[in-house]
């Protein structure tokens, strides 16, 4: 019997056992609300501090409804809570249990098909491992223009890498690109969109070699290494991180809060650990946002644009987040999202808002691109919300990926370009 015979055997033996482990979230039910004027988001605001078992997913300015899971033995007292305050509620999902099965189930039958360490980023979504193992084949596939570097640890001791992608002509100190993906566990849409990147500029370098001739790229796939894998192994929409807290009923912190520049404020992050936008005790106390900071500052001087890849929202989201003033150059910044909102407009007719975090999403307080442009002195600083798929927005099925990152690569190049173009070495 070959090996890979056997490999496949050894996988198929152990997946029955691998999917017992997985929180199975049967008769979690997921509802749509839709909160009347600030009195009610107040309420929401409330209730999401004061149970840690209601998810709620945050509503965005221009929407006029938000979701929330449920656990099973929750959906009494939500109910109940909801009708009492005349909070308007439908039942979205009765069961999310078979939904979360069946996109498992898929996403592990497709990477039996696939050889490893090379992966197909349209066939599956892949461990923090897999992709850390593709990351370290590239080198030898492409020797002269990549390399691999282990930035640090998480805080459940995973490595934390960054791969360099050059045009291989040797010369050092060109101006960089530095993307970054899965600050939130989640966003599974997110660490297959900084994959799709790597090879668009590896695989397919004869179509974008003039986004490398005067430029570097630096993509760190996955930030929140714990997290992302906990969402692989146990629970699908963990957000944060999983260092313990003063807490010992809630785990984590959000990396997207942790960090050092304008920490912690009230509005806009939380002090409390139950809850997810929490902000740690002290900034940069997570050792992924530490990873993440020193990147940051290596490239100081050199950081032309910087680029974290989050879902869901169709946004370009710029500094700040934390108040409603803008900062300098903050046009400039305008023409290169606006760049990429037109470019997907043309090419896919998908509309993307952008702007001001605090003015187009909602205020956040520690987040990294504030960090970027504020300490790092970022020229661009943005996060990109990619589109939304799937049952929550977080968890698009496989057959969705394609569509997800071609799409969001077309925004992603005019950004770039548009960047290059200005801010030429």
């Amino acid at each position: 019997m070959t090996s890979s015979l056997l490999s496949l055997l050894a996988l198929l033996l152990v997946q029955p056992l691998v999917l017992f482990a997985w929180q199975d979230y049967k008769d979690f039910k997921v509802y749509e609300l839709k909160p009347q004027g600030v009195e009610d988001l107040n309420l929401i605001r409330k209730w999401s501090k004061e149970k840690p078992l209601w998810d709620f997913l945050g509503q965005k300015r221009n929407e006029s409804s938000l979701k929330v899971m449920i656990p099973p033995e929750e959906v009494d007292c939500l109910v109940e809570t909801f009708s009492r305050y005349h909070i308007e509620h439908r039942v979205l999902i009765e069961d999310l249990a078979p939904l979360v099965q069946s996109q498992r189930e898929e996403n592990l039958k497709k990477k039996l098909l696939i050889q490893m360490p090379q992966i197909d980023v349209l066939a599956a979504f892949y461990t923090h491992s897999e992709i850390n193992d593709y990351l370290d084949s590239l080198p030898q596939r492409f020797p002269k223009r990549v390399q691999v570097k282990q930035f640090g640890w998480s805080y459940e001791r995973r490595a934390l890498k960054v791969l360099t992608i050059t045009n291989g002509d040797g010369k050092g100190n060109k101006p960089v690109i530095l993307i970054d993906g899965t600050v939130h566990a989640r966003e599974w849409i997110s660490p297959s969109m900084a994959l799709y990147i790597i090879q668009q500029l590896l695989d397919n370098y004869a179509e974008n070699q003039e986004l490398l001739e005067d430029y570097d790229w630096v993509i760190m796939p996955v930030v929140n290494a714990d997290g992302y894998e906990y969402t692989h192994t146990d629970s699908r929409y963990w957000r944060k991180t999983r260092r313990p807290t003063n807490n010992p009923e809630c785990v984590g912190t959000d990396i997207n809060r942790n960090f050092g520049y304008e920490w912690g404020h009230d509005e806009g992050s939380s002090s409390d650990p139950c809850e997810d936008i929490y902000r740690g005790e002290s900034p940069f106390d997570q050792p992924e946002s530490q990873v993440l900071r020193d990147v940051m500052l290596h490239y100081r001087g050199r950081l032309n644009f910087y680029l974290s890849l989050h879902s869901y929202g169709n946004y370009f989201l710029l500094p700040w987040g934390y108040t409603s003033d803008f900062p300098d150059h903050y046009q400039d910044m305008m023409s290169v999202a606006d760049a990429g909102a037109k470019a997907i407009v043309h090419s896919t007719n998908g509309i993307y808002s952008y702007g001001s975090t605090y003015y187009v999403l909602y205020p956040t307080s520690g987040d990294t691109a504030d960090f970027a442009l504020g300490v790092v002195n970022a020229t661009v600083a943005m996060t990109m919300e990619l589109p939304a798929a799937g049952f929550m927005g977080f968890d698009p099925w496989v057959s969705h990926i394609e569509r997800l990152v071609t799409e969001s690569w077309v925004g992603v190049r005019a950004m770039a370009a548009e960047v290059i173009r200005r801010y030429p070495a």
